[in-house]
């Protein structure tokens, strides 16, 4: 037995749901303290293959057992030391109740919303905190008031389907043109640039393109900073939905080219669930209406209104960012990189497979999506989910909406193991 299988053996990973073993195994793992995450002394692309480094990491997490677990495009589990904040700060919250709420609180929200405008490399009255993209991008969507009757929209086919239907709202809010492309499946980055231009070309009163980072169906990265220069060039506004592309990918937020982005803070930072960010160019504030009737301050804050928040989970954001930064942007990138070519490449090879994953590094991320050569419904990969969970256990998710078809996801993060890659790789050539 090599030492990569014997280690997850010991840590439970990879054994029968219902294994005695696998549960007694898990359940030390849960208990062992988590080890020191060791400060790197090689560039990234060399520590992605130090296992002894992502052990460290793996073990600040508490991840089931009970599947080989590659759906992690959800929301990113938070690690032990956000959960216990989280706990901690639950007590606090529930114990001192409207006082707590009304005293405390405010002067913490802004002590943490400071944290992450550092992290996302911006000002402070740049940000508002949110309960994640979705509520940030349909604030931003929603609000955009640069648009007159007969003004031209556009979004693609990559996008997520609330944001795609909040672009769709806009003929009935603002009386415009919507448009939409699609990109190949595995496009290249000049055939990328090259249908974002065409649409400029072709869409004379076009005001507002909608750009995904990071596709949620497939991982395909877009060079938005290109695209937004371009549009810009013709006093086309964009919005970025970096739902999937902050955490994972190495940025700072102003690199986008962008006035308007939805962050997740939830996915790749490791925050609790139900936490994100809306960023508004300082200047840009005037170009979103207030929040349904909401007074008009001039402030971002005034742009989306989430009501009673989750105090907890604001509050658990510097232990999430804490974790984050001593990884290290840089290093999940590749790390994940690592982890996605190490089932990509061989899939690639298998005659039975289309992998719906850039091999350009630029264009690709830690989400990847196969499918069997021609079978691209819904119910094929709905089928195709079912049976690697069934049969091996192996948990990924399909998703629906580009033109190619359906297809299913994986995602690994940074607690997975090589070895749970390669028994993908394995479940996928025994589908022939």
């Amino acid at each position: 037995m090599d030492r990569t299988r014997r280690s997850l053996l010991q840590a439970g990973a990879l054994l029968p749901a219902g294994s005695a073993f696998g549960a007694l195994a898990a359940t030390a793992a849960r208990q062992a303290p988590p080890r020191p995450i060791p400060v790197p002394t090689v560039a990234p692309e060399v520590l992605a293959r130090d296992e002894v480094y992502w052990e460290a990491v793996a073990s600040h997490f508490d991840i089931t057992q009970d599947v080989n677990h590659l759906e992690n495009g959800y929301w990113g589990a938070m690690g032990r030391e956000t959960l216990a904040a989280y706990q901690r700060h639950t007590a606090e919250v529930n114990r001192g109740n409207a006082w707590y709420g009304r005293q405390a609180f405010p002067r913490q929200y802004l002590a943490v919303r400071q944290q992450v405008a550092q992290l996302l490399g911006v000002g402070e009255e740049e940000i508002a905190l949110t309960r994640g993209a979705t509520e940030a991008l349909l604030a931003l969507i929603g609000g955009y008031n640069r648009l007159a009757a007969g003004d031209q929209v556009l979004y693609a086919d990559v996008d997520y389907d609330s944001m795609i239907s909040a672009m769709q709202w806009l003929q009935q809010r603002r009386g415009v043109q919507v448009e939409r492309i699609a990109l190949p499946a595995t496009p290249t980055r000049e055939q990328i640039l090259q249908a974002y231009d065409a649409a400029f070309a072709r869409l004379p009163r076009l005001k507002l393109v909608l750009l995904t980072q990071v596709s949620h169906r497939h991982g395909l990265v877009l060079p938005v900073a290109d695209i937004a220069e371009r549009a810009r060039a013709r006093g086309i506004d964009v919005i970025v939905d970096a739902a999937h592309g902050f955490g994972q990918i190495d940025y700072r937020v102003p690199d986008l080219n962008a006035d308007f982005v939805g962050i997740n803070l939830h996915k790749w930072i490791g925050a609790p669930v139900g936490v994100g960010a809306m960023y508004v160019r300082q200047g840009r504030v005037k170009d979103l209406d207030p929040y349904m009737g909401q007074a008009e301050d001039g402030r971002i804050t005034s742009r989306v209104h989430t009501g009673t928040v989750n105090f907890a989970a604001y509050l658990a954001l510097p232990e999430a960012i804490a974790l984050h930064q001593q990884i290290g942007a840089a290093n999940k990138q590749a790390r994940l990189r690592y982890l996605r070519e190490r089932w990509t490449v061989p899939a690639r090879q298998m005659a039975h497979l289309q992998v719906l994953s850039s091999p350009d590094p630029a264009l690709a991320s830690a989400l990847a999506s196969v499918r069997l050569r021609g079978r691209s419904s819904v119910a094929d990969n709905m089928a195709l989910q079912k049976r690697l969970l069934d049969a091996h256990q192996i948990f990924t998710t399909w998703r629906d909406g580009l033109d190619s078809g359906a297809c299913v996801r994986v995602t690994p993060s940074v607690f997975t193991r090589p070895a749970q890659i390669d028994a993908l790789v394995q479940a996928l050539a025994a589908l022939a």
